[in-house]
């Protein structure tokens, strides 16, 4: 099937069953994915925090055959790099390369804006290893992504730092936007995107595919 993208008009941040359905796909997605992680009953986003993130023009949602199937957000952290997050494939429509796509797009948004690189972050634990966290290390390096760098989750986001169950960290990861992919995603006019089915945060550092 094909999976196409959409990215969201401001205007969707008022549709409160849009906001919804995908808050509930967020939450669904990393409750599993960081599961040991974070203490009990803590969401990774809220339906007021997707609609702004929505407001600014940051969301663009994956489809198969019109049914919901993906998110990720995708914004500008300096006048030569962007950063996609929140990178999120529905559970019903996992191995159908909607992970794969959504990055696509985030990167040829980025360099439709002109950034020549792109940016993204992993929260890990601090000690031991997690296996969705390295099964994401992996898949990111496969799609050109290089560790560049980490940081302190309680340096970065001192209110999360105390919602987590274990002491973590996020790797920084980067790729140059330079050349463009053999196969790009083609997007359209109206922000839509034309796109293959391919193979294949809590705080904003996390990501799913």
């Amino acid at each position: 099937m094909r999976v196409e993208i959409e990215l969201l008009s401001p205007r969707a941040a008022t549709d409160a069953g849009l906001v919804a359905a995908l808050t509930a796909m967020v939450n669904r997605a990393y409750a599993d994915g960081e599961q040991g992680l974070w203490r009990d009953s803590v969401p990774r986003t809220s339906e007021a925090d997707l609609a702004g993130l929505i407001a600014l023009g940051e969301i663009a949602v994956a489809r198969l055959s019109g049914d919901l199937a993906g998110l990720v957000r995708v914004q500008q952290l300096s006048p030569t790099l962007g950063e996609f997050g929140l990178l999120v494939a529905a559970t019903e429509h996992k191995g159908a390369g909607v992970g794969r796509e959504l990055v696509r797009f985030a990167e040829d948004r980025a360099r439709g804006l002109g950034l020549p690189g792109m940016q993204l972050e992993l929260l890990v634990p601090r000690t031991g290893s997690h296996p969705v966290k390295e099964f994401l290390r992996a898949w990111y390096t496969r799609l050109g992504y290089r560790e560049a760098g980490s940081g302190e989750l309680a340096d970065a986001h001192p209110q999360l730092a105390p919602l987590l169950a274990v002491p973590c960290t996020f790797l920084i990861f980067r790729k140059d936007l330079q050349r463009r992919p053999a196969q790009p995603t083609q997007v359209r006019a109206d922000g839509r995107a034309a796109s293959r089915s391919g193979g294949m945060g809590r705080p904003q550092s996390s990501q799913m595919p």
